[in-house]
């Protein structure tokens, strides 16, 4: 199982939010096809068919829970990551 899987089954589970690095999400956005635009501390991601732009603010070199959170329900809405073998 790759580090990107791991990943994405600890989003999905919803167990470890506060524990997630920022940096490993940008990289779980990056592989599903998003694309990332920087206004400052903001990073925005944005991907053709999905109507939601995901904003993200680093807290030291953690995500923001709530971040996850709506993370995780883009992910099941439009049911993203079924190309990454998980």
């Amino acid at each position: 199982m790759s580090q990107i899987e791991k990943l994405l089954l600890s989003v999905l589970s919803g167990t470890q939010d506060a524990n997630i690095k920022f940096s490993d999400l940008q990289k779980l956005l990056i592989t599903l096809h998003f694309r990332e635009r920087i206004r400052g501390d903001h990073f925005i991601y944005t991907r053709v068919g999905i109507a939601e732009k995901i904003n993200i603010q680093p807290i030291g070199n953690k995500a923001k829970p709530y971040q996850v959170k709506q993370i995780r329900n883009i992910i099941l809405k439009y049911q993203l990551g079924d190309d990454i073998n998980v």
